[in-house]
């Protein structure tokens, strides 16, 4: 199975997130925000990268954006609940545009995730 960076600032999703991956057999990581997920990246490199868009100190999009500067040619997988002034049409939207695999909007199913994984990683 993969093994799987997951960048989320939500504690509950983060975690239901880790327990639907764990029971596919997928070895997941995770990262409170951008910047760690950056940090994280310096020491090993998934095959997978599961991102948020809406986080404090490094956001899912300038992350995608940095991976791009540093050649870092992961999949990556763009998640949004959007905010009252942002929809999550819109941050996935904007994530697609930047090269990102697979989007999914939150909440979803595990089934939703399955196949974002399969195109991911295809």
């Amino acid at each position: 199975m993969a093994n799987i960076l997951v960048i989320d600032d939500d504690e509950q999703f983060r975690g239901m997130l880790v327990q639907m991956l764990t029971l596919d057999a997928h070895h997941v990581s995770i990262a409170t925000d951008g910047e760690m997920g950056l940090n994280m990246l310096e020491r090993s490199t998934p095959d997978l990268i599961i991102t948020d868009i809406l986080m404090p100190k490094l956001d899912g999009i300038d992350f995608i954006l940095e991976l791009a500067r540093r050649h870092i040619s992961v999949p990556v997988i763009a998640v949004s609940g959007g905010r009252r002034s942002i929809s999550a049409d819109f941050n996935l939207e904007s994530a697609t545009l930047l090269g990102v695999k697979a989007t999914l909007s939150k909440p979803f199913v595990r089934e939703d995730l399955r196949r974002a994984l399969v195109k991911a990683l295809a």
